[in-house]
């Protein structure tokens, strides 16, 4: 957040109708201010649906979001990775997803004034976005990946059986957010783009109990990268 020219900082608790983040990792803050020169709305801490929230109460600051006028969503996440290429602490695009969580944001009565009853996800990541993200990398000299992410319900993590099934799916990555807020994205005509840090290998042939103290490190160091992504597309859009 250091990034951010912070104007106004609002913890979720204090916005009606918003969940409040259950993660310790997650502070629970909707933050506004000045990024590259434009205008951005940050939050600081995401939903799960492994919290026990509805997909919906968990896609509700996309909503809130695009009824403030933001029309492109960034979004960012940690994942395993199921892509043997890949290595820890690494970046990946989403260019596309596969949604194994048991439900859809989109269930139930459809509001016709926020979108479609049906919605077109044949391209849910906006190309021209990934293209800038591609060339933004490569003049940065950062190495990173382009993939299929998998959003599994958590929160416990994969078994080796699973983590086949995942990649015979012809997933790169799992991770167990991201696809219920792209969704909603799309349903609201929102451009979007989404990068994945992998935190570490889930390799089923020599699957290693993982230590959340590795994944943070990973996550961190990842993290450096991540920020110079999104703070030069901000800057282009």
């Amino acid at each position: 957040m250091k990034e951010i020219d912070i104007e106004i900082s609002i913890d979720y608790k204090d916005i009606p109708n918003f969940p409040v983040s259950t993660v310790e990792s997650h502070s629970g803050k909707l933050i506004y201010g000045m990024l590259s020169g434009k205008k951005v709305l940050v939050m600081s801490g995401r939903f799960h649906y492994y919290e026990g929230y509805s997909l919906q109460q968990v896609t509700f600051p996309v909503r809130v979001m695009k009824l403030l006028g933001i029309e492109t969503l960034l979004v960012s996440n940690a994942c395993g990775g199921i892509n043997p290429k890949f290595k820890p602490a690494s970046l990946m695009i989403i260019d596309d997803h596969i949604n194994m969580i048991p439900d859809n944001p989109l269930v139930g009565e459809n509001i016709n004034k926020l979108g479609p009853r049906f919605v077109d996800l044949s391209r849910p990541y906006t190309p021209s976005l990934i293209e800038k993200m591609e060339k933004i990398a490569a003049k940065r000299d950062i190495e990173i990946n382009k993939g299929v992410y998998v959003a599994w319900i958590g929160p416990s993590l994969e078994t080796r059986a699973e983590y086949r099934f995942i990649k015979i799916m012809g997933a790169d990555v799992v991770g167990m957010s991201t696809v219920p807020e792209v969704i909603v994205a799309n349903h609201m005509n929102m451009k979007v783009a989404a990068v994945s840090v992998v935190t570490d290998l889930c390799d089923p042939d020599n699957l290693v109990p993982v230590e959340i103290e590795h994944i943070l490190k990973n996550a961190a160091i990842a993290e450096k990268d991540l920020i110079k992504i999104f703070k030069d597309l901000v800057g282009e859009l």
